[in-house]
């Protein structure tokens, strides 16, 4: 195998992200050479869906089977509708009605918006068991805390998704459910025995592998029962069983290397490396990435082949794979907007009984969104809600309707409601995963947050009197 033929092939493995709305030059040349493909993040598509479909039709014109990629989960995960919040339901939302039409509906809405923006692999669903409810990076990005369940919906959403001719990625291998740590910002810790996790974590990803899901994205943590040392993503033993106990042939994608779960005390070119030679086969690299970082991972690559640490024969399977998942000739299907709104409606749960909200303040409690989600809108328009004198000032008595994400995780947000509750009426509205709360107060639980969501909370808020 010739030099030239290995660097080829070590860039038709990478799947990077550049900033912008247009095609630059350097990604253009990087796709004429063979790269592998894109994934577009919040930068790449901040201008809208018309905009999103002339970038990938720049992509295609010049490397016409190259993979275009995105995270696009519905919920409280979205990049078409990062600057205005997702049109469809969240897993949570969707595991909680537990109506798999409307689950398969779903994924086939939003692979049919993916299609006609001409974006090819999804990064979704989410097949990781929520079993931990400290977890800051998963929640309500999963179907459920139950095995079978979330199985049945990560199965339905795939079947959905696929249907519009979209490849479907699970994430993220072996499962990340059970975790305290965020893989983006540490290398959480997964201690479970083997049996639980063939009876939990591996439950879903098996059903959807059977059920022919085309990709698999691995996970950033070290799962100790298969491999103490090494992250999921470069431990041959984790990826190994992926292929022969689940049967899996398709493609193997990394998550992003440039988490500190892989690539930290090691850097992203040598994080690449190992992955491939653990067994991925499409690496993604992260967003906002220049030239320069392709060229340091290409050159690794070539640099392990020549040493013999990577064999030529794991990078040409790895590429075949690649080049073989399925693209495009599905059915594009109607979104159903009434669907969504029905769905919303029916996940909202209500733990004890609404006071008149006449003359209530709405407010939000911001709190660090983890990076999967991003910067994007959630909940309802409404003000800060500041300190806890400053907050019943302004309040003057009325009720209070307090937003807030995960707010059995933040201290801080515990000790801001104990304290408006000791003197008003205070409804918490949770847009979170809706952790145990010690607070004696009203809380509506959401399911997570999306536009059909939003719209069905300020229903409900408007029943009792509450006027934005």
């Amino acid at each position: 195998m010739s030099e030239a033929y290995v660097e080829r092939l070590a860039l038709a493995v990478q799947l990077p992200a550049f900033p912008g709305t247009d095609l630059p030059a350097a990604a253009a040349r990087l796709l004429e050479e063979g790269l592998g493909g894109v994934c577009l993040f919040g930068s790449n598509t901040a201008a809208g869906t018309d905009r999103v479909a002339a970038l990938t039709g720049a992509i295609r014109a010049v490397a016409p089977r190259a993979v275009v990629a995105t995270d696009e989960e519905g919920g409280d995960v979205t990049r078409l509708h990062y600057d205005g919040g997702s049109p469809v339901l969240g897993a949570l939302a969707l595991g909680t009605v537990d109506d798999l039409a409307l689950t398969r509906a779903t994924g086939a809405a939003v692979g049919a918006e993916l299609a006609a923006c001409g974006i090819d692999l999804d990064l979704g669903p989410v097949a990781d068991v929520n079993s931990n409810p400290d977890n800051p990076v998963i929640g309500t990005r999963s179907f459920g805390a139950d095995p079978s369940h979330v199985a049945r919906h990560v199965v339905a959403w795939v079947e959905g998704l696929q249907s519009a001719g979209v490849s479907a990625c699970l994430k993220h291998f072996p499962g990340h459910g059970d975790t305290s740590a965020d893989s983006h910002l540490d290398l959480p810790r997964l201690d479970a025995p083997l049996e639980t996790l063939a009876a939990r974590e591996l439950v879903p990803f098996a059903a959807a592998v059977a059920a022919g899901a085309a990709a698999v994205m691995t996970s950033h943590i070290v799962v100790s029962a298969l491999d103490d040392r090494l992250p999921a993503t470069m431990s041959p033993a984790v990826l190994g069983r992926l292929r022969s106990t689940l049967g899996f042939e398709g493609v193997i994608v990394s998550d992003a290397l440039d988490m500190a779960g892989a690539s930290a005390g090691r850097g992203i070119p040598e994080a690449a490396v190992l992955s491939l030679v653990a067994g991925a086969d499409l690496l993604c690299i992260g967003p906002d990435k220049d030239e320069a970082l392709v060229r340091a991972i290409q050159a690794a690559i070539v640099e392990a082949v020549r040493r013999g640490r990577l064999p030529e024969s794991r990078l040409v399977d790895a590429a075949a794979r690649i080049a073989a998942m399925p693209r495009g000739g599905g059915v594009l299907a109607s979104f159903e907007d009434a669907a969504q709104l029905a769905g919303a409606r029916s996940a909202l749960r209500v733990e004890g009984e609404l006071p008149d909200l006449s003359g209530a303040l709405l407010v939000t409690v911001e709190t660090e969104p983890n990076i999967a989600v991003g910067v994007v809108p959630w909940g309802l328009p409404a003000e800060p809600a500041g300190g806890v004198a400053a907050l019943l000032a302004r309040s003057a008595g009325r009720p209070l309707v307090v937003q807030a994400r995960d707010a059995h995780r933040h201290p801080a947000t515990l000790a801001l409601l104990s304290g408006l509750a000791e003197t008003v009426p205070v409804v918490l509205v949770e847009w979170g995963w809706p952790g145990p709360v010690d607070v004696h107060m009203v809380r509506v639980v959401t399911q997570g947050s999306s536009l059909p969501s939003a719209r069905a909370v300020a229903e409900l808020l408007r029943a009792r009197g509450w006027r934005p």
